[in-house]
């Protein structure tokens, strides 16, 4: 079993940048220090000054102490990864070194212990407090101890109180640089803290603008676009990276962006930037008051501010048709059910029951109507499950089947390679939108004088995504008539509605789900339900969902 190290540059609250280049700082003056001693051990003789004690000693303690400090600086990046441990060590040496210095060179002891201060103080920069007061005691009691143990000819009051205010120096800076890298690595932790959220509150905001359905751009005073995100670009006609002048890529754009700029009103009819592509309604505005050298330039697709007017027109239909619907429903049930009483009589004749007849099918269609209605003001939260989609469209299939009369016409279940496909749904619904397909390859998918054939099938498509089809063998629909069957209140039957493939696609999109239309080769029809398979993993089921919803 491994065990961290008991020394490591990683503490809390610690920074490796800033605790490398204290350890930098610390070895660096540890060299310029060892020189010191190196010139004061070999002064010339002529100098007087410092008088050496023993010579040998001096010249040993600075030449040792040079060839350590060098080794330090050389490993200086080595040790990062043990920054504490370096430090422990090599303070210990720096401690022994200036005492033995002290000892070999007496008269300039004062300098020495000045600058093992600083060696004192750079580590506890780097270590715990605790380790960095022992050393500062390790460093007095040296002190002290040159003080009574050295040559007792020199030996006064004046040594010790000398020895006594070098450990309370020692003690006051190491606390002092402690507490002040504490607050130093605490700010620079705040600091990466504000970088990093500031950075990525810059890329949810490019993500968001490039993402916009309102297309943005930002235009310099030279006419000259310097950003331009997806709905821009695609509204411009997708125009080539290298192609920035606006005047050249919208004439239209840029002849407005000069009378704004010029005259500060705004023509707010819609214009036609390319071939191709949705009218806009451009708006403008300057990056910063009295600014013109950038201008953002926002373009409006009236598409979308028309769906979004027929999305409010159909939600406050939807509501007005309800309470309408729920008024009708009660006098059509009543209608429906003397029709019922009037057909049980024996003594109507065949007209008076054709009557009958006529009443109680028109009262099926206006049934069929108002539950279309109360569907479309009825959006209730899907309850998706995991289906076995082959067992569970053989089912519905043999209920529809039982339910309604096929009379010649057929309808199968068809699994198109055999093997379970698992799709995520929800049942009700499902089978609502697979009802209203079948319904309607039943009714308009035949042939003159021909019995309908309507095959369902179920199939993996890529990635294993669940695909449904409704598939049948009629004429087919016209590619105009295509475009719009999904469109509300669109219906080519004169007594359709033009709400249920509406309906189907509303479901659909709200199981997370993709209902289309496709062409057949060679006649016929197909209506594809691309839906979304269970989850796998978190990577799958993300890929899966963005095929199901493509």
């Amino acid at each position: 079993m491994s065990s961290a190290p008991p020394f490591s540059a990683t503490r809390p609250g610690g920074g490796i940048t800033t605790i490398r280049h204290e350890l930098t700082f610390l070895n660096t003056f540890r060299v310029v220090q060892a020189l010191v001693y190196v010139g004061l051990a070999f002064s010339p003789a002529g100098m007087g000054w410092p008088k050496l004690a023993s010579p040998q000693l001096a010249h040993g303690v600075a030449a040792a102490y040079l060839l350590f400090a060098l080794v330090a600086l050389l490993f200086n990046r080595r040790s990062m990864a043990y920054a504490s441990m370096a430090v422990s060590v090599t303070l210990a040496v720096d401690i022994l070194a200036a005492v033995l210095a002290i000892v070999a060179m007496h008269d300039a002891r004062i300098g020495i212990a000045m600058m093992l201060a600083v060696n004192l103080s750079a580590g506890a920069l780097i270590l715990p407090l605790r380790l960095s007061s022992f050393f500062a005691a390790l460093a007095t009691l040296g002190i002290l101890g040159h003080t009574f143990f050295g040559t007792q000819e020199n030996f006064g009051d004046r040594d010790l109180l000398e020895a006594a205010l070098f450990g309370l120096a020692y003690f006051a800076s190491t606390t002092l640089c402690h507490v002040l890298g504490r607050q130093l690595r605490a700010t620079e932790a705040l600091a990466e803290q504000r970088s990093t959220d500031l950075a990525n509150l810059s890329q949810i905001n490019e993500l968001i603008i490039r993402r916009m359905k309102t297309g943005v751009l930002l235009v310099d005073d030279a006419n000259r676009i310097h950003q331009i995100n997806e709905s821009a670009w695609m509204l411009m006609g997708n125009p080539r990276a290298d192609q920035r002048d606006l005047g050249q890529l919208a004439p239209e754009l840029s002849r407005r962006l000069y009378h704004w700029m010029t005259s500060g009103k705004l023509d707010e009819t819609a214009t036609q930037l390319a071939d191709g592509v949705p009218e806009v309604v451009p708006r403008f505005t300057r990056l910063a008051p009295n600014d013109d050298s950038h201008v953002l330039i926002f373009l409006d697709d009236t598409s979308l501010l028309s769906r979004r007017a027929e999305e409010l027109t159909l939600s406050s239909l939807g509501r007005l048709s309800a309470s309408i619907a729920h008024e009708i429903r009660n006098p059509l049930a009543a209608i429906r059910y003397s029709a019922q009483l009037l057909a049980e009589s024996t003594s109507m004749d065949a007209t008076d029951q054709r009557m009958v007849e006529i009443i109680n099918n028109h009262c099926i269609r206006l049934n069929e109507i108002i539950e279309n209605i109360l569907q479309l003001s009825r959006r209730e939260r899907s309850r998706p499950e995991t289906l076995d989609l082959g067992h569970w469209v053989q089912a519905f299939v043999e209920e529809y089947a039982q339910g309604n009369d096929l009379g010649g016409d057929s309808l199968r279940a068809i699994a198109s390679n055999g093997a379970p496909v698992a799709a995520v749904a929800d049942p009700q619904q499902l089978q609502q939108v697979l009802w209203n397909l079948v319904q309607n390859a039943l009714r308009y998918g035949r042939l003159p004088g021909e019995p309908a054939r309507v095959m369902v099938v179920t199939r993996q498509g890529e990635h294993g995504v669940p695909i449904l089809e409704v598939i049948d063998r009629g004429p087919g629909i016209a590619p105009k008539v295509a475009a719009q069957i999904f469109e509300p209140f669109y219906t080519t039957h004169e007594y359709g509605t033009g709400l249920g493939l509406y309906l189907a696609r509303q479901m659909s999109e709200a199981n997370q789900a993709s209902l289309e239309y496709v062409r057949v080769a060679g006649g016929g029809s197909c209506f594809r339900l691309v839906l979304t398979p269970p989850a796998r993993g978190p990577a799958e089921a993300t890929d899966a969902v963005q095929v199901a919803t493509r």
